[in-house]
């Protein structure tokens, strides 16, 4: 395991979080409980909310508060970036047992679970931004096999009231990213 996974999901999400336009930002998304604005506050204080759980050993108190699309959200983002993939590389990150509010987990599974969320929401923002949903093909196969492993039934529920939503089928010939989005629960 290494931190090439999440540098990878970072990379894929900042090329779409560059296509956003400030016209954008309160339109709808994938989920339905967040706007455009929402999802890239979400997605831009993930990259050091992430950085910050693995370089302390336990989750923030207080995640999402900031409006970063006040200002330039795509350096910011890149900027918390860096801090999280830096973080995964320190020597005993993979094997340190990270606080998170729904469990302790060594940061060799938290790295899937944060490289899942940030490439995810990057398909949730290229769809609501109307960019292209077909994101690095071989990341989003790695990403799709451990979450068949990994996503219990239980985390998965009506939007809003579960972090996933229920499985939906994905159409025929659909793109790998399109196929995680869809396991995840959401309609490609």
């Amino acid at each position: 395991m290494s931190a090439d996974l999440l540098a990878q999901a970072f990379a894929s999400t900042a090329g779409v979080l560059s296509g956003v336009d400030d016209q954008k930002l309160d339109g709808s998304t994938p989920c339905a409980s967040w706007r455009v604005r929402e999802l890239v506050n979400h997605i831009v204080g993930g990259a050091t909310y992430f950085a910050v759980t693995v370089e302390t050993g336990e989750a923030p108190a207080s995640y999402g508060d900031e409006d970063f699309c006040e200002g330039d959200f795509v350096t910011e983002f890149n900027r918390g970036a860096a801090r999280a993939v830096k973080a995964f590389e320190a020597d005993g990150a993979m094997d340190k047992t990270l606080k998170l509010p729904f469990a302790e987990l060594p940061g060799g599974v938290f790295i899937n679970i944060a490289s899942i969320d940030t490439f995810t929401h990057g398909w949730d923002l290229a769809k609501a931004t109307a960019q292209s949903t077909d994101l690095d093909p071989g990341l989003a196969l790695q990403l799709l096999a451990f979450a068949e492993g990994f996503l219990p039934d239980a985390l998965r529920g009506p939007d809003g009231h579960a972090p996933f939503g229920s499985e939906v089928e994905a159409p025929a010939g659909a793109c790998p990213a399109d196929r995680l989005a869809a396991f995840l629960g959401r309609q490609p």
